[in-house]
């Protein structure tokens, strides 16, 4: 535009002659001439480019773009991988990947494979819907790389969002995290819009018809919020919590969260949570943490009572002392034949008998293993301290940090002075000290009875009787006047002097 301006001013006020302005500014006369004609430059002719290297090979790449037309939609030709493919099965072939791309972005806007479709923008009372989804992420747990499943829930009305995280998108897990997002937005949503979940929907019918899970139907009923279920393959009818996963994923969790354990990784979303409250997104008069305290009146309220959210089962306990739940086994403290009750949650199981939870683990997401605790064994063990050493209760323990080498010093000794078995019996002695007073003072009584010389049951029995952190602190008391009955402690060496001169007559 600068170029066409220049050019008309120095004809009409210059040099007035095309020849003249081309060979003064140095540009082409038919420039010129176009720039005396119309000040607007007119738009250039797109020239096709040539195919060159690429032509041989146009028809392959039809035909495989032709086959996507009948194949499933997540299963078609991405641009790379037809590049892969004319790499591997054309002779010869050697055309960048960039040209590929090209060829196929454009070919496929010819045969109708990037139709897009336009959606209307939708308005949302307060508290009317609110919409759920499941998406995958990676984080560091212990510094190991863990892949986890992570619930969403957004609201639409405000805007806010709520993430957790779990190990798998098990029932419990969902119905779980579904308690923790009323928790969080302080209500419930009249109606929540889902993909067709497996912890939800048991069975897809005609239309928008779903045959839904039992359990999922309970719960519903007891929070009184209504169901929506999307069209399988639709993911815009529920493209408010499609976006917000991205926007949550680029900002919280790029780089890859660190954390000690998923508790951790959990407190670290739910911050992540309350820091978006103060974005405000495009078209919203309020920030999100404004519209979320707004909403919170239309919101239902929360149940005064729970839902159970445990899945129960009613095994006997077998020859090994343990349960199964799933395809998994689990240790009890009880004889082989008992009737438990076992209530299974998303990340632990209790085992319960008679009214009282007698153990609990944390719920194992491999199959056919077995998860025991060696507290459980103890009263079998005093029976049989021969299997303690090459027990897996054991090797379990030491697996995960519960027996220290203090432990093992202290049965070495033990078995040197009362010999292996009866050693053995009374290191049990001592690991049933650990019920009674926790494992951590337990670890403290042995390391303190080691460094003083002592391998005795009821040295640390007594040890740990006496720990100050279990009694009260004996509170300093002022003397005053007893002060004057202080007296220096007597000196022995005049009668050390005395006994060694009798004896040397």
């Amino acid at each position: 535009m600068e170029l066409f301006e220049q050019i008309r001013r120095e004809y009409e006020f210059g040099e007035g002659t095309i020849k003249g302005v081309a060979r003064k500014l140095k540009v082409h006369r038919r420039m010129v001439r176009e720039a005396v004609a119309n000040a607007v430059p007119r738009m250039r002719k797109k020239i096709a480019g040539r195919r060159g290297k690429l032509a041989p090979y146009v028809g392959l790449m039809d035909a495989m773009l032709e086959q996507d037309r009948q194949a499933p939609r997540k299963q078609r030709h991405t641009a790379h991988r037809i590049w892969e493919r004319l790499r591997a099965e054309a002779a010869g072939f050697n055309v960048s990947e960039r040209s590929v791309r090209k060829y196929v972005e454009k070919r496929r806007q010819q045969l109708g494979l990037l139709s897009r479709e336009t959606c209307v923008p939708q308005t949302y009372d307060w508290g009317a819907e609110a919409q759920v989804d499941w998406y995958e992420a990676w984080a560091d747990l212990a510094g190991e790389r863990v892949k986890l499943q992570v619930f969403s829930m957004r609201s639409m009305g405000s805007g806010g969002a709520f993430h957790r995280a779990y190990l798998r998108a098990t029932q419990q897990a969902f119905l779980e995290a579904h308690e923790g997002a009323f928790e969080y937005f302080g209500g419930v949503f009249r109606r929540l819009r889902y993909d067709n979940l497996a912890a939800a929907v048991k069975k897809i019918l005609r239309g928008f018809r779903r045959e839904e899970t039992a359990r999922f139907i309970a719960f519903r009923s007891h929070w009184r919020f209504a169901s929506e279920f999307c069209t399988p393959g639709e993911g815009h009818e529920k493209g408010g919590v499609e976006g917000e996963v991205g926007y949550f994923r680029r900002n919280h969790w790029v780089p890859v969260p660190k954390a000690r354990d998923l508790e951790e990784l959990n407190a670290q979303l739910l911050a992540g949570c309350r820091n978006d409250q103060e974005r405000q997104i495009a078209g919203k008069p309020m920030r999100v943490g404004e519209a979320m305290l707004v909403e919170r009146e239309h919101l239902l309220p929360i149940p005064e009572e729970g839902f159970d959210l445990a899945e129960g089962s009613f095994p006997v306990v077998d020859g090994l002392g343990c349960v199964r739940v799933r395809t998994n086994a689990y240790s009890v403290p009880l004889k082989a034949g008992s009737s438990v009750q076992v209530k299974l949650y998303s990340t632990y199981v209790e085992i319960w008998h008679e009214g009282q939870v007698v153990a609990r683990h944390e719920r194992c997401y491999s199959r056919q293993q077995q998860i025991l605790d060696l507290e459980h064994y103890l009263d079998v063990l005093e029976k049989k301290p021969g299997a303690l050493a090459g027990s897996k209760p054991l090797e379990q323990w030491r697996r995960a940090g519960r027996w220290p080498d203090s432990f093992d010093r202290l049965w070495r000794e033990l078995m040197k002075r009362a010999g292996k078995q009866a050693g053995t019996r009374q290191m049990i002695e001592v690991l049933a000290l650990g019920k009674q007073y926790g494992y951590d003072l337990l670890r403290e009584a042995v390391e303190v009875a080691l460094g003083s010389g002592s391998h005795d049951v009821c040295a640390i029995q007594y040890l740990l009787g006496a720990t100050p952190s279990r009694g009260a602190e004996v509170p300093t008391i002022e003397v005053g006047l007893l002060e004057r009955y202080e007296r220096p402690l007597p000196l022995m060496t005049d009668y050390d002097q005395l006994l060694s001169a009798g004896a040397g007559q």
